[in-house]
């Protein structure tokens, strides 16, 4: 039985993606991002929409002629219809509408984070459910319990800013470029994270099972904490000398606060599988504590720095699970900047 071949498109924040899959094999993938933010200190949605626009044409082209077929070899389209910047999804999203009616073919219409779950089984066959799942990124941050492809249960999430958001402000307050994440870790490499004490909010020992804040995070206090921290550094003359440290200790919590939340799941549901999803994901101090205290008799599944980041291979994988299973986009679908996370409860133990 030939395997379907599937164009996927990404378009949910700043960077432009087509990959073509031959099943789940990747024969072409092609990652545009865009360094016209970087003044700005982040995302400009205008911007960014208008960027897409015009590199979208060239983007998928690419991305076909490294697979070797052309449009018409195609079976399906997928692209990401939300959650992310409205203008932005609007760009590729109504580029595979169009071209999938063009084409007379069907349509899938992908979540973004659900698509982040697909990267790492890319990569390795055995990043398959069940798995615990820690998704992190510079819009979102979830754990879910994922027991099989399309049903995942929520069981904690932050209550205001993503981790991801938290590494670009916090790397902001230091100085440093944009995109803050992978700037913050590799100041981090040469601190002292011990040398400065910063809060784990919503982590605390007395916490238990049942209770609300069991699972779920905050990063919005730690933020604001980093940011009484510089100013005190800086008033006392020594914060060029110790943003290192800072940067240090700011990873340091929040991967403290990420991997403790994780493992409270992993013990909740007694899946000792973990898989990393999201951009903050290839953060190498997360992957090294993460590990390090789920310990030998657990597993790790985490994609590459290129599949971890917004990609269309990873759209184009959860395009092909729901191709399977029928579920294709109507002609009148729209992308929408909140769309609802497809197969998503909530955790049905009592609070």
């Amino acid at each position: 039985m030939s395997r379907p071949w599937i164009l996927g498109l990404e378009t949910s924040c700043d960077e432009t993606s087509a990959a073509v899959l031959e099943g789940e094999e990747i024969r072409g993938h092609v990652i545009l991002s865009q360094d016209v933010h970087e003044v700005f200190g982040g995302v400009v949605p205008e911007l960014a929409a208008r960027h897409h626009l015009k590199s979208v044409d060239r983007v998928v082209d690419q991305a076909l002629h490294e697979a070797g077929v052309g449009m018409d070899r195609l079976d399906a389209l997928a692209a990401t219809a939300g959650p992310g910047l409205i203008g932005a999804l609007l760009v590729g999203f109504g580029w595979a509408r169009a071209a999938a009616w063009a084409l007379d073919r069907p349509l899938v219409a992908i979540h973004h984070m659900e698509a982040h779950l697909f990267g790492p089984v890319l990569e390795d066959p055995d990043a398959h459910p069940p798995f615990v799942a820690l998704l992190v990124s510079g819009g979102h941050t979830l754990i879910l319990h994922v027991e099989r492809w399309g049903r995942y249960t929520l069981l904690g999430e932050t209550r205001d800013d993503a981790a991801g958001e938290a590494f670009d402000k916090v790397a902001k307050l230091l100085g440093l470029a944009y995109p803050g994440g992978p700037e913050v870790a590799r100041l981090a490499n040469r601190g002292d994270a011990d040398s400065l004490r910063l809060p784990r909010p919503m982590l605390a020992r007395s916490q238990r099972p049942g209770d609300l804040d069991f699972f779920d995070m905050s990063f919005s206090g730690l933020k604001t904490a980093v940011l009484n921290m510089v100013r005190d550094l800086d008033a006392d003359g020594t914060l060029s000398e110790r943003r290192a440290d800072v940067a240090a200790a700011f990873q340091e919590a929040t991967v403290d606060v990420l991997v403790s939340k994780t493992l409270r799941a992993v013990e909740a549901t007694g899946c000792r599988r973990v898989l990393l999803g999201g951009g903050v994901s290839a953060n190498r101090r997360l992957q090294e504590v993460m590990r390090r205290r789920l310990g030998g008799d657990g597993q790790v599944f985490i994609a590459s720095s290129r599949l971890s980041t917004d990609n269309g291979a990873m759209v184009a994988r959860a395009g092909l699970f729901h191709l399977e299973r029928g579920e294709v986009a109507t002609p009148d679908l729209e992308a929408l900047a909140n769309l609802p996370f497809p197969g998503l409860v909530r955790d049905p133990r009592p609070a």
